[in-house]
């Protein structure tokens, strides 16, 4: 997968605890990825509702383990 280089800057934002930096980059933004990644800000945040609803919009199953999700993220768009 190769993602555009902006989502693999929100992946570091999201590494570094960023999520404002990051939510920055994937609100516009429509693709898979970037719902999956938006998701995870709101985990981050803390919104665990508005976090589902962009995992469905991702088609990925919801969870709520950030730290597992950022290096998921970060391996398959490396």
């Amino acid at each position: 997968m190769n993602p555009p280089d902006s989502l693999r800057k929100a992946i570091e934002h999201l590494e570094q605890g960023e999520w404002e930096a990051a939510h920055k980059i994937v609100q516009s933004d429509d693709s898979a990825q970037a719902c999956w990644l938006h998701g995870i800000v709101h985990v981050l945040e803390g919104d665990l509702d508005n976090a589902r609803y962009w995992y469905r919009r991702a088609g990925r199953a919801f969870s709520s383990d950030a730290a597992a999700e950022i290096a998921a993220a970060r391996e398959l768009m490396s």
